[in-house]
């Protein structure tokens, strides 16, 4: 039962709940007529949820339907196979993600590559609409189709069906796509990758889980073979083995039917063949592992092992999920809520999950402060040798109870507007994870009627399971090699004694509201006018504040709330904006007035209300998605916040701890190197945009943070923006007394140098950089200078397409037809707030030998667009997705939001708006040539390259 789906809370820790229920395998039905217990819900009390249609085929192959018209005209299409990493033999690793691929490329229905050509066509964006996944126990098909019709429906399904029933695999097509394989794990190999299967191995010693690598191996892949990849394909792609998720904008009735159609037929060849045995813990394993790695940032991780087991999926086993959730929760906020403080670890976190049907973990990631890691883990265990000591007060209880049930009430108030792909991918995990699904509405009705039961006893329990194992592990991540001893310290450093931190239990003195700083008189209405085609209302207050309201049920029960103010990045000139990395990780995590950010948490528990804080080119912004109920307190806490902000010092040493012991990772790989310097280099090395080095990092301390950011966040214009659900006059008077009670704010001017951004000169030879991974990765950039503002808006969404068209003969070329890369790239980016600065960029990464052929074959392409119209079919490939995509995101208030930043200072992006399906509908061959003569310039191209250093490593 999927109790939770996707919980932020406000302590910004993920809430992870074990999913773990028994799961009876059906035996194929003799009709597909519905049974009285869906396949789905076999040995569960859970209540069906009753919006999905579930049916078995003849053949095994199991189905879900519903109909979901977010968005509308789109149906979400997944298939999942019951095979993964985990289902291959020794001689064949990484063979079920090399029959993903396989399957992409060509199957019975359609010929090598057209698949993608196809779903183009129909609005489909490869690799975001229309992708797979495989994983430890899956594979995984997914089509998001958007403006469906009865034949783009009918032919995706049939496509579908045919790549998993009946994929090509040839000699020449494993060739090929063996190539791209093996460049997607060049590009992956580095560092992270390493540390990933160093976690895997050390962790699941004992189990199939810690040998098997989803992508493979170099060798595994080298030596793959059409037969062996047919005989994979025989024995686990099998009906009985498929689930095939559909939700959308279309009958259930029609897709049952075109499920039937489609996959009915199907027939297995030979006899079914058993899952093999994943293995459980092996609790003699090895206790300690230290892996040196001079690119990555010290950690620690101690993870608490247990097998995994089969449960029934019942109510009451639901129940105890979230009792072990709200255990959890109450370690999670003590260890924040003491990181935030200062101490010795900038960040810890524990989570418990459930891994690949393998084992049931509760891993803790400690990210020490400095290299006193042992004094780290000493404390984050004291953390935990209190709650497993000390049963949690009631008053710890009701405050993750409050949070809880808000957040359990918010996805309940949100599942009307859940998109379909969403629900089609709930499907997918319920099966993978073997348990059921639930309606929202069932999940809080569990909730509601427990709450007698989560007693200070029954948490305590919980606590304690926690952290009980067969086996447990720790493994550290160390820059520097410290000894032959360092794996028996690491072991000491778990048996050790600590004394239980009493201390460290949140006040049970919360503040309240009332307790804030006190806002000025309420301002008063000095216009309000109807902008009557787009159904909003502006509005301006006496203080000079702006504001735009857009009251509408697109997402019931959901105000998105954005407050911005100031000039952002236009408030600086470039030579004086090194200290813009400081905002946006210390700002949002700093309190209000005299109040620490851990007790304006504890202020707003089990409301909600957040506190968000970004920079963006023209404002600074505070954004929150609340409820109407909320929206006063909202606004009232963002208002105070802007004019009693907090200069704590803890905010600011943690957040130079994170930054210190993460610069390293920059220079581990080709793309991490792009990372740190890109969007610097491509703004002509504008400090704005720099990311600072460990030494000017140390140079910062409060005062200077302070004067840096004060006088820019009290001055400029305010600007709010209210979309959503609520009621248009009880707004107006929130604003009035919330951002309304401000002060008058001084104008910001901007300067001629901060309005601008400077592209790069052209160079003769690549800007040239290096960084210490596999010796065989590099990446490589080339850019081209175009416009910025927004009176040329219209030729900016042009140059969308024409990266777009860019995009897609990389794709089709240096990955598909030479396997250069696995993952080229183009882009266009268009300040519209800036008076210059934008470029059309292509960036690839490859191995060295193949630098020049990428900007050989990139001019080329330039070259190309600027000489020869392209074709109808290929503009509609590249058109029709981004039409679709536009299509889509205009049933969202978010989309409305982002178009009109600004625009109650700037009436122009009203205008801009209205014509924004028309600037990418009309656009024609010879305008895109137009452009591409204009712009693509070889003589204006500017070019990058980040190349592995002299002594860097080889590839695993």
């Amino acid at each position: 039962m999927k109790l939770i789906h996707s919980l932020r809370l406000a302590t910004a820790l993920a809430l992870l709940i074990p999913a773990q229920t028994a799961f009876a395998e059906v035996a194929p039905a003799t009709e597909t007529k519905p049974v009285s217990t869906p396949w789905l819900y076999e040995n569960s009390d859970v209540p069906v949820d009753a919006s999905w249609t579930f049916g078995v085929l003849e053949n095994g192959v199991r189905y879900a339907v519903k109909r979901n018209i977010v968005p509308a005209g789109q149906v979400s299409i997944r298939v999942r196979v019951d095979a993964g990493a985990l289902h291959e033999e020794d001689n064949e690793l990484g063979f079920a993600h090399l029959m993903e691929h396989l399957a992409f490329r060509g199957s019975e229905h359609v010929p090598d590559g057209e698949a993608k050509r196809i779903w183009q066509r129909f609005g489909v964006t490869f690799g975001s609409d229309s992708n797979a996944q495989t994983t430890p126990t899956q594979t995984v098909y997914k089509l998001d189709l958007p403006n469906s019709s009865a034949a783009t429906l009918d032919e995706s399904l049939k496509i579908l069906a045919g790549m998993v029933r009946a994929p090509n695999i040839s000699e020449s097509a494993l060739n090929a796509e063996r190539a791209i394989v093996q460049a997607e794990l060049r590009e992956s190999a580095g560092a992270g990758m390493d540390l990933g299967e160093a976690m895997r191995q050390h962790a699941f010693q004992g189990q199939r889980l810690a040998n098997r690598s989803t992508i493979g191996t170099i060798g595994s892949l080298d030596t793959a073979s059409a037969a062996g990849l047919k005989e994979f394909h025989r024995r686990w792609y099998r009906p009985e083995k498929v689930v095939v998720s559909v939700a959308g904008d279309a009958d259930p009735a029609e897709l049952e039917r075109l499920v039937r159609l489609h996959f009915g037929a199907w027939k297995g060849q030979g006899a079914a063949v058993a899952d093999p045995d994943f293995g459980r813990p092996d609790p003699k394993g090895a206790v300690a592992k230290t892996v040196v790695a001079p690119t990555l940032p010290p950690n620690v991780a101690v993870i608490y092992v247990r097998p995994w087991e089969k449960v029934a999926d019942t109510i009451a086993y639901n129940e105890q999920l979230l009792v072990d959730a709200l255990a959890q929760q109450i370690v999670n906020r003590r260890l924040v809520t003491q990181a935030r403080g200062g101490s010795t670890f900038s960040v810890a976190e524990v989570a418990q999950e459930d891994i690949s049907r393998s084992a049931d973990t509760t891993t803790v990631i400690i990210t020490p402060i400095g290299d006193n890691w042992q004094k780290a883990v000493t404390d984050v265990r004291a953390i935990i040798a209190d709650a497993t000591t000390t049963p949690p007060s009631a008053a710890d209880i009701e405050r993750e109870l409050a949070l809880f049930g808000n957040a359990l009430r918010t996805m309940r108030d949100s599942y009307p507007f859940e998109a379909a792909a969403k629900q089609a991918d709930d499907i997918v995990k319920a099966v993978d994870i073997r348990e059921t699904i639930a309606a929202p509405d069932t999940v809080v009705s569990v909730y509601e009627n427990m709450r007698d039961k989560f007693t200070p006893e029954r948490l305590f329990a919980a606590t304690k399971a926690l952290f009980a194992a067969d086996a447990v592990r720790i493994l550290r991540t160390t820059p520097i090699a410290d000894g032959a001893d360092a794996d028996v310290r690491l072991a000491k450093a778990l048996t050790d004694p600590v004394t239980a931190a009493t201390t460290v239990r949140l006040s049970e003195n919360a503040i309240a509201i009332d307790d804030l700083p006190r806002l000025g008189a309420p301002a008063t209405v000095v216009s309000r006018n109807t902008l009557s085609r787009l159904e909003m209302e502006s509005v301006e207050l006496s203080n000079g504040v702006r504001a735009l309201l857009f009251p509408n049920k697109a997402e019931s029960g959901q105000v998105r709330v954005l407050v911005r103010f100031g000039r952002g990045y236009q408030a600086v000139d470039p030579a004086k904006g090194a200290l813009f990395w400081t905002g946006q990780g210390i700002i949002s995590e700093s309190g209000i007035g005299k109040f620490s950010r851990t007790q304006i948490d504890q202020l707003v528990n089990g409301r909600r209300i957040e506190l968000g804080f970004s920079v963006d080119n023209d404002a600074f912004e505070y954004s929150a998605s609340t409820r109407p109920e909320d929206l006063v307190d909202q606004l009232r806490l963002i208002a105070t916040k802007m004019e009693n902000p907090n200069w704590d010092t803890a905010p600011l040493e943690r957040e130079k701890a994170l930054a210190i012991a993460g610069y390293r990772s920059f220079d581990m790989s080709a793309t991490a190197v792009l990372q740190r310097e890109l969007q610097y280099r491509l703004s002509g090395n504008d400090l704005r945009w720099k990311i600072p080095t460990p030494d000017e990092v140390r140079k910062v301390d409060t005062k200077a943070f302070r004067a840096f950011w004060e006088p820019l966040l009290a001055s400029g214009p305010v600007e709010v923006l209210l979309f959503g659900d609520f009621e248009t006059e009880k707004a107006v008077d929130a604003l009035q007394h919330t951002v309304g009670a401000l002060k008058p704010r001084s104008a910001a001017a901007v300067s001629q140098k901060a309005s601008q951004v400077v592209f790069p000169a052209a160079n003769a030879k690549p800007l040239h950089f290096t960084h210490k991974g596999p010796k065989d990765q590099m990446a490589a950039v080339i850019g081209w200078p175009t416009g910025a503002g927004l009176a040329q808006i219209s030729e900016a969404r042009q140059l969308e397409v024409l990266a777009a068209l860019f995009r897609d003969r990389l794709f089709e070329k240096f990955r598909s037809e030479q396997a250069a890369s696995y993952s080229p790239d183009a882009t266009a980016t268009w300040p519209d707030e800036f008076a210059s600065g934008g470029f059309l960029m292509a960036y690839s990464q490859m191995q060295p030998k193949d630098r020049d052929r990428f900007f050989a074959f990139a001019n080329a392409v330039a070259a190309d667009l600027a000489s020869t119209p392209v074709s109808k079919d290929e503009l509609q490939r590249a058109l029709e997705p981004i039409l679709q995509y536009v299509e889509r995101a205009t049933t969202g208030n978010l989309f409305w939001m982002n178009e009109l930043e600004g625009a109650t200072y700037n009436a122009a992006r009203y205008e801009a708006l209205g014509r924004l399906y028309s600037d990418y509908s009309k656009v024609t061959p010879e305008q895109l040539q137009a452009l591409a003569r204009k712009y693509l310039v070889s003589e204006k191209a500017w070019t990058m390259v980040v190349e592995p250093e002299a002594d860097a490593v080889a590839s695993r």
